[in-house]
């Protein structure tokens, strides 16, 4: 059995606010409560990076229309004593998604720790 980091990508949507940088602060924020409030707090997060189409370079992940906005977040944590990346994305999924109901959700990144030499 091995340790996993998961990161996640959650698309958070965020109504009423004039401006992306408030839709990612109500997003980010939000979300942190909702996993607080069911004992997740181990669970980084983070705003979301999308890729300007034009010169390629990063921009928050933050579309807004009509005073709502979609906020990308990216969601991160370890997952101890997974079988495979599988189970560990499987293991992440489930306990963040019971948290965020009605959050799509999307694994991005699976990295396999490495195990530290006991002597």
């Amino acid at each position: 059995m091995a340790n996993f980091v998961v990161a996640m990508e959650a698309a958070w949507l965020v109504r009423d606010v004039e401006n992306s940088d408030d839709a990612i602060g109500v997003a980010v924020s939000e979300a942190g409560k909702r996993l607080n409030e069911a004992d997740l707090e181990y669970v980084e997060v983070q705003p979301g990076l999308t890729s300007c189409p034009a010169c390629g370079e990063p921009l928050d992940a933050a579309f807004l229309a009509a005073d709502t906005a979609l906020v990308g977040l990216e969601l991160e944590m370890t997952i101890f004593n997974a079988e495979s990346d599988e189970h560990a994305s499987r293991i992440a999924k489930s306990e963040v998604g019971g948290a965020l109901r009605d959050v799509p959700l999307k694994v991005i990144e699976v990295i396999e720790e490495a195990e530290d030499d006991e002597e």
